[in-house]
């Protein structure tokens, strides 16, 4: 399929009228792939596929292809209509003490086995289940697998309860290889972090993820509350085409390296509406990441919205295609933020960052392509960036911060209509080295930009 990075697409379009061989996905606007279905395979009698269209207010999200021996039909997905597969039913207590973690298996092996429908494994309402560290594991034969999580479910309270085996050392529950896979409902995941923040200087304890996804496309999250998570809440990873929207983050500002959500190879991820309060990084941009939209997302406490850090130890890492729009930053450390360390290859570029409110924010504005203090002839390249219409206040007089290598330097650097004063209404400045780029109507003034 060819991609049309610079298409500008109608936002209010409910009809698909594009060409044959044609994925849109248009940063610039937050818009997930959209497949014509005129491309499903249906001369090869084996193949199996489906296609997914979810219909929000302003967009598509395609998940997946056509099945291939029946006539391919676009429209909303049914996801309550097939069979259930309740975990109180699998000997599942709720009660918050007894561990659940056996029964969820069960169910969850009868769920990816299932032979016809959209199976659903329930997490029933008003019963707190207590899992111990898991695997869910693909592929699985349905080509999606709804787990609907009305109740809560929590980790063990005292790191020591903790069971972690092959496969789990390094989160409470995961997720691989599982396409298809949708996890809504409204209900809890309290990740019982406290214990975990409290050994945070204890290098011989691995504090583990709360939600890992691994090779998990066409993935939807919607409707849930995470809290406390030991490390970070979710992270992403070699997850191509995700849909994220209507989640709540809640950890305590102190509690470290509380990330919401950490995305690393992986392409095609909407985040949208969603409340961040965090104690690091709101999301966190990583290596081999592409094509991110972030669109109405709310973060504070926290440390922003930040692109890397890349090329620690010499790495090679890139990242490209980033959009985030109509976001705002509450009293965070940091804003929109690019990050890079010195010694590093590779490339951050094609990042835009609109309409953005920040509230008494600290480094509003921030590109620090020198993230380590020793010198090198070597740094991640950090080009075509823009930030528009950011507006708001800073919680100190220095509000934006450019700061790039002097032997590679960040080019193409736009800021425009930017708009950011102190809590007091006084002046604010920026710094700048070794940027290249274009400053409009912008205040505080960046005196190493061009100004038109």
């Amino acid at each position: 399929m060819v991609l049309l990075r610079n298409f500008n697409p109608n936002l209010e379009q409910t009809t698909l009228t594009h060409s044959r061989n044609k994925e849109i996905f248009s940063a610039q606007a937050g818009i997930m792939p959209i497949l014509d279905d005129r491309e499903c395979y249906e001369k090869k009698k084996k193949a199996r596929r489906l296609v997914l269209i979810w219909k929000m207010k302003l967009l598509f999200v395609v998940l997946g292809m056509c099945v291939v021996a029946l006539p391919c039909v676009w429209g909303r997905m049914e996801l309550d209509a097939g069979p259930r597969f309740n975990v109180i039913d699998y000997g599942a207590m709720g009660n918050g003490e007894t561990d659940d973690s056996q029964a969820f298996l069960k169910a969850w092996k009868d769920a990816c086995n299932a032979s016809y429908g959209t199976p659903t494994l329930l997490i029933p309402k008003e019963k707190t289940f207590m899992l111990q560290p898991l695997l869910f594991s693909g592929p699985c034969n349905p080509a999606i697998v709804h787990i609907k999580l009305k109740g809560s479910i929590t980790a063990p309270k005292k790191i020591k309860a903790w069971k972690l085996g092959k496969g789990t050392r390094k989160a409470w529950i995961r997720f691989r290889r599982i396409n298809g896979l949708v996890i809504r409902g409204g209900g809890q995941i309290d990740g019982q972090g406290a214990p975990w923040w409290n050994s945070y200087f204890n290098t011989e304890i691995n504090r583990p993820t709360a939600l890992h996804f691994g090779e998990c496309n066409n993935l939807f999250l919607s409707g849930l509350t995470h809290i406390n998570s030991p490390k970070n809440h979710i992270s992403l990873n070699r997850c191509n085409g995700s849909f994220i929207s209507k989640l709540h983050f809640i950890a305590p500002d102190e509690s470290p390296n509380t990330d919401g959500i950490d995305i690393s190879y992986s392409s095609n991820i909407l985040i949208k509406n969603s409340k961040m309060e965090t104690g690091d990084d709101c999301i966190a941009i990583n290596h081999g990441s592409s094509f991110i939209s972030i669109i109405g997302v709310y973060c504070g406490p926290g440390h922003g919205i930040s692109i890397g850090s890349l090329g620690k130890n010499g790495a090679h890492q890139t990242v490209e295609e980033i959009y985030v729009r109509n976001c705002t930053f509450n009293r965070t450390t940091n804003g929109a933020r690019i990050k890079t360390w010195i010694g590093g290859q590779g490339y951050a570029r094609k990042i835009t960052f609109k309409d953005i409110v920040v509230v008494e924010a600290t480094n509003a504005v921030i590109i620090d392509q020198q993230y380590n203090p020793y010198d090198s002839v070597e740094a991640v390249r950090v080009s075509d960036v823009s930030y528009h219409n950011v507006r708001g206040t800073s919680s100190s007089a220095h509000a934006i911060k450019l700061h790039c290598d002097k032997n590679i330097g960040c080019t193409n650097i736009v800021l425009k209509g930017i708009n950011i004063t102190t809590i007091a209404g006084k002046k604010t400045y920026a710094s700048c080295k070794n940027v290249k780029g274009v400053c409009s109507f912008c205040n505080p003034h960046v005196p190493c930009l061009s100004h038109s």
